[in-house]
């Protein structure tokens, strides 16, 4: 942002604590067209809300700690909220003692691994940090040799590095956030098996247990005695009978859906759209995105078995599932050789003006300013768990994710297209901080800036 950027006069003026504002909008919309293109000098906004209490400052501040069981260090077991899920990863664990380890995915730029359970069925992927496309144990050589040789002409310069596993989770949080269901059920974890890439450190600590571990105590447990640490990554719930979106858009091609089904399919997909866009997602191909369709079976009227006409048990079922999140939440606009565009708005779906079924659904939460705050505290609780985290690159990610939920609601609120969303101004929405007053009061306000650079390639 410059220096020398103009302050506008502010646009709402709140007063009070944090419970007069539940009916505020987070960030009111305007009407960002006649604010001026990429080419043109950036302009703000102010938004404050001021006398907030200190005793409520942290449920509203940014800069102030949250959830105070994080400050601690995470405890080292695998324990979460949602039961099913643990009892999945207590499963794979238990498999994982029993030799059935985890299988590396061939494909991507990453180690990732099919996580099986007790019954040896596949049950999730998992994605270590370290395995990561420039992590320092990546098995594929590819990325190696990017980093090594050539840094500078690979990567993507938005993203924060190795936090691909944050990503995940947090499109996830997103997700169930805004009921939206459609990304499979991400959590972060830790496991350990022998599949993983480690170091030669490791492997050498490992041989030299294993003639020892007999000797140990069986309260000390499986981890020490195999010696291997446990990597920290995202863990993904598998989905079954998904194939690529890619498969299933070509096949509707020839085959248009019937009409109930077409209907549904255009609710997903402005789903999709949603995520995607509040993410701010930077690699949304037609190959990672996946959809579940089987074509409605026909039968026969008794009696009738030669005969032509036939009746619909049902209509077909359809559902996607968004997986490959972990290209998301940048912590500015792609602004130098690649813009990284969102593939499905070249979809026929996307020149369709958003529906009243997904206004209704997430277009009050997300002029909300309190659920907005909430959704950055639920990151940030995930985020500050990294050992890399910093606080100011954060604040960073969430101006991006505040400047796209401020333009998905405008155009929400104004019945455009997913088309003519992504092709609005992109803006950053920024938190300042001040402290006035006798009784040491916080003034908050939000600095609406727009991107004045845009990148080489605007196509890839």
């Amino acid at each position: 942002m410059d220096n020398n950027d103009q302050e506008l006069p502010d646009v709402i003026v709140l007063a009070g604590n944090q419970s007069h504002l539940n009916n505020t909008a987070a960030l009111p919309s305007t009407n960002l067209s006649s604010a001026g293109g990429h080419g043109e000098s950036r302009s703000r906004r102010l938004v404050r809300f001021n006398s907030v209490d200190t005793n409520n400052a942290s449920r509203i501040g940014e800069n102030q700690p949250l959830l105070a069981r994080m400050d601690s260090d995470v405890e080292d077991d695998n324990s979460f909220d949602d039961p099913v899920f643990e009892s999945i990863i207590k499963d794979v664990e238990k498999a994982i003692d029993q030799e059935i380890y985890p299988e590396r995915i061939s494909q991507g730029s990453s180690g990732s691994y099919f996580v099986r359970d007790t019954k040896r069925e596949i049950v999730g992927v998992f994605k270590p940090k370290n395995e990561e496309p420039y992590g320092p144990m990546n098995p594929k050589w590819i990325k190696w040799f990017h980093r090594s040789c050539c840094p500078c002409c690979f990567g993507r310069a938005c993203l924060v590095p190795n936090q691909g596993y944050l990503s995940e989770v947090g499109a996830s949080i997103v997700d169930e956030k805004l009921g939206l269901n459609i990304v499979p059920t991400t959590k972060m974890v830790k496991l350990a098996s022998k599949t993983f890439n480690y170091s030669k450190l490791n492997k050498a600590w490992t041989r030299t247990v294993r003639f020892t571990s007999e000797k140990l105590p069986e309260s000390l447990g499986k981890r020490v005695k195999h010696g291997l640490p446990r990597k920290v990554g995202s863990f993904q719930r598998f989905v079954k009978n998904y194939k690529d979106a890619d498969y299933h858009l070509r096949r509707f091609e020839a085959e248009p859906l019937p009409e109930e089904t077409a209907k549904e399919f255009q609710l997903l997909f402005e789903k999709l759209v949603v995520l995607d866009y509040i993410i701010r997602n930077t690699d949304r191909g037609n190959g990672n995105w996946l959809i579940q369709y089987d074509k409605f079976e026909l039968e026969q009227h008794e009696g009738e078995e030669d005969a032509d006409e036939c009746i619909v048990i049902s209509p077909p079922p359809i559902s996607i599932a968004a997986i490959d999140n972990g290209l998301a939440f940048p912590y500015k606009h792609p602004d130098s050789w690649r813009a990284y565009p969102f593939h499905w708005a070249w979809l026929p779906q996307a020149k369709l003006p958003f529906s009243e079924e997904i206004k209704s659904l997430v277009l009050s939460n997300l002029s909300d300013m309190n659920f907005v705050q909430e959704l950055t505290d639920e990151l940030y609780a995930v985020f500050k768990q990294d050992k890399d985290f910093s606080k100011n690159t954060f604040d960073k990610q969430m101006a991006v994710m505040r400047g796209q939920i401020l333009n998905l609601v405008q155009a929400l609120r104004e019945s455009k297209s997913p088309l003519r969303l992504v092709q609005m101004p992109v803006i950053t929405v920024e938190k300042k901080r001040s402290i006035s007053g006798h009784k040491r009061t916080i003034s908050d306000s939000f600095t609406q800036s727009f991107q004045d650079k845009v990148p080489f390639f605007s196509w890839c």
